[in-house]
């Protein structure tokens, strides 16, 4: 009954008028920023390392880690197994569209975040889409500011930083040490693995150690894991490529196919209509492109607002690398080793990052065994500064909504701490649901200001072009 309920939710806030937002938020970014995600994409990736003066709290690089800890998580290799569970190959292009437009979206939300932060006398940096609303669109419309502040303290606590992380962390500690449940315990009339408590034991302790310590405690962890995890699941990614080089056409015919409503025999759109195929991959696709990469929902904006910089244009660059790295590479790995790895390893009844196991295994080969532990670490990792880097969105958003009453914030981490330790005995279809409700809800007024401000966004642009042509 729950799950009906949730479901229905779902597709309210997922419909689409929601996804259509979306989009046109993209399309209309790109437009104001002529292309931004295209023609200055390799000038982005220079900027990336430069040291920046001005003020702030963060490098540059320090900020883009942050924003990335929070995006490449269990969306990477769960959410791109549960999208093509349930909306086929084909939900893999329309995650790919949603990108390549999300470019320019995380791009101005950025840059946006940057121009209207408030930087505190103690040097102190608050800054998000809740100050782009209220600043840029003016006082009357502090109502969806306060929304949005409200809806990214939810999807902290209930959605992407907490459930969804936790949950795919202690499924991939279970499948690499106890996939037949063979030790288990009862808690409230329910079998668990004992991996599953006692990974969700020290996720739990580590995620209070880090939290605890604030902002620069978690870029610390967040410089030193992202990049060497995000090489280890590429360096995978690229072998499953190569080992069925010849193969890559079909699984891409395959894609495309699915996305424009062909039937490719995922057993949840076997035997569909065209249109119900579309739309089932349109809408997971979407979905869960925006729950990987974040574009659009206004989350990344909130560590951007604490770079030490004076150029809002140059980090809005810097930070929409992310998307690219994120979706275009990250997620397209899990992606084509899934598609590649053929309709037995699709409908064999394995979900989340057991799916994405079996896939890599398959196409691997060898016992499987060692696979699975490497993809139980990257996703380990990668869940778990998850979990830290949206700790600190949430808080920022709780900041702004008790204008900086810092008790309430330590009192917040401690229900967010517990909220991590509730995760692993949620079900896996309930975590998901609820990520995408409060996600599709933190999104609606964030691409509201975007379409909004679309002029202010293009001034900016090409003010910085203007005064930069070339790589200062």
């Amino acid at each position: 009954m729950f799950q009906k309920i949730l479901d229905s939710i779902d597709d309210v806030v997922w419909g689409i008028p929601t996804i259509a937002l979306i989009l046109v938020t993209g399309i209309v970014m790109t437009i104001a920023t002529r292309g931004i995600q295209f023609t200055k994409l390799g000038r982005a990736f220079k900027s990336i390392f430069k040291e920046n003066e001005g003020k702030g709290e963060l490098s540059g690089f320090s900020a883009l880690c942050t924003a990335l800890s929070a995006t490449i998580g269990t969306g990477n290799i769960v959410g791109v197994a549960t999208a093509i569970l349930a909306g086929g190959p084909g939900a893999l292009f329309w995650m790919w569209v949603a990108a390549l437009l999300g470019t320019a979206t995380k791009y101005a939300e950025c840059m946006l975040s940057i121009k209207y932060r408030e930087v505190k006398e103690d040097g102190h940096v608050l800054g998000g889409p809740f100050y782009v609303i209220e600043k840029g669109m003016g006082k009357k419309w502090k109502w969806l500011a306060v929304l949005f502040a409200i809806f990214g303290t939810l999807v902290g606590l209930l959605g992407i930083g907490t459930f969804t992380q936790v949950s795919g962390i202690c499924t991939a500690i279970q499948n690499a040490f106890d996939p037949d449940m063979a030790n288990t315990v009862t808690i409230l009339n329910n079998e668990y693995s004992i991996a599953t408590v006692i990974g969700g034991a020290i996720i739990t302790i580590c995620t209070a150690l880090v939290v605890i310590g604030g902002l620069k405690r978690i870029s610390k962890v967040a410089e030193k894991v992202v990049p060497v995890m995000a090489v280890i699941y590429v360096f995978l990614g690229v072998s499953v490529i190569i080992m069925n080089a010849t193969r890559i056409p079909a699984a891409f015919a395959l894609i495309f196919k699915g996305a424009f409503g062909v039937d490719t025999g995922v057993k949840a759109v076997a035997g569909a209509a065209a249109g119900t195929i579309i739309r089932m991959a349109m809408q997971k696709g979407i979905a869960r492109g925006i729950f990987s990469n974040e574009a659009g929902l206004g989350s990344a904006p909130i560590a951007a607002a604490a770079v030490q910089t004076d150029e809002p244009v140059e980090q809005g660059m810097v930070n929409m690398t992310g998307t690219v790295i994120d979706t275009l590479i990250i997620c397209t790995m899990t992606g084509l080793s899934i598609v590649l790895a053929g309709g037995d390893v699709w409908n064999s009844g394995a979900e989340g990052s057991a799916l994405t196991a079996k896939a890599f295994s398959a196409i691997l080969g060898g016992d499987g065994i060692s696979v699975q532990f490497l993809l139980m670490l990257c996703l380990v990792f990668f869940a778990f500064t998850t979990i830290l880097g949206w700790d600190y969105y949430s808080e920022k958003c709780l900041e702004y909504l008790t204008g900086g009453n810092m008790i309430v914030v330590k009192v917040y981490r401690w229900l967010y701490i517990l909220a991590v330790a509730i995760g692993p005995y949620m079900t896996l279809k309930q975590v998901w649901t609820i990520a995408d409700i409060t996600n599709g809800l933190m999104a609606i007024p964030n691409c509201i200001s975007l379409l909004v401000l679309s002029g202010v966004v293009a001034k900016e642009t090409r003010a910085y072009f203007e005064k930069y042509p070339t790589l200062q």
